[in-house]
């Protein structure tokens, strides 16, 4: 079963991101609380996925122990496969949106992990840009259906 594991949100950029049991999302704008949050918001900054399974493989192979939430993504989903969803519509929990994008590993993430092999690494397993397409909350443990 495809379901949401881990959320986090941070209101500012380059700062640590929080984690948190829900988060609510508005179309077309965001993540409420969110760095990104603003109205006719660009559909690559709205919302933002990522695989626990490339994470804990990297963690594996490299012997470390990074955090999920570490990662700066929105959400951490388990059991799926996001490149999958690039120009589908589906639904997380209640909310549906549509996979605009795979997210590229950034510099800045480089910096703050001190990892110079993250942007090698996580080159299309660095998650996935979503547009939103209806108003809700998401919490851990929903599901994700496509």
């Amino acid at each position: 079963m495809s379901k949401v594991f881990k959320l986090g949100i941070t209101s500012k950029n380059n700062q640590e991101i929080k984690e948190v049991e829900s988060i609510e999302v508005l179309t077309d704008k965001g993540v409420v609380g969110d760095r990104h949050f603003k109205n006719f918001n660009d559909p690559y900054c709205q919302l933002s996925l990522i695989e626990s399974e490339n994470i804990d493989h990297y963690n594996i192979k490299y012997g470390l122990n990074i955090s999920y939430i570490n990662f700066r993504r929105n959400i951490v989903t388990k059991g799926i496969h996001l490149n999958e969803l690039v120009g589908k519509k589906f639904k997380i929990g209640n909310v549906k949106v549509e996979g605009i994008d795979l997210c590229r590993p950034c510099r800045h993430l480089t910096e703050i992990l001190s990892q110079n092999n993250i942007l090698k690494e996580f080159l299309r397993k660095g998650g996935l840009r979503c547009q939103i397409l209806s108003s809700s909350k998401i919490t851990i443990g929903d599901k994700i259906v496509y």
